[in-house]
């Protein structure tokens, strides 16, 4: 059983900058890709960034794209999501998740992903 375990989010000002950890276990994390997703109030859950198992290939929403860094170590069982630039509209909760499958994809639905971790806040006033 895969668990993940998301921390780093917090409350900033617009323009600011925070770095979300996702910590795996349980699982083969080394070959996976894993992905981050978000869910404001009221709306759909959406995708933000995914990474292959060996960071060789990476993808962004368009909305986030030139703002986030999608990044992983593996010797740490680790995936980050470096927010820089951040506006009031990214607040949101923030998910890890992962396919579980040791393929060079890059999935953008959240029904391709199998584990999801529990989601840290992060909110950014105006």
């Amino acid at each position: 059983q895969v668990q993940l375990v998301e921390s780093g989010g917090g409350l900033v000002q617009a323009g600011g900058s925070l770095r979300l950890s996702c910590v795996a276990s349980g699982g083969t994390f080394s070959v996976v890709t894993m992905g981050w997703f978000r869910q404001a109030p009221g709306k759909e859950r959406e995708f933000a960034a995914a990474i292959t198992w060996n960071g060789g290939t990476t993808k962004y929403a368009d909305s986030v794209k030139g703002r986030f860094t999608i990044s992983r170590d593996n010797a740490k069982n680790t995936v980050y999501l470096q927010m820089d630039s951040l506006k009031p509209e990214d607040t949101a909760v923030y998910y890890c998740a992962t396919p579980n499958r040791p393929a060079p994809v890059t999935p953008i639905v959240p029904r391709e992903y199998v584990y999801w971790g529990q989601g840290t806040q992060v909110t950014v006033s105006s």
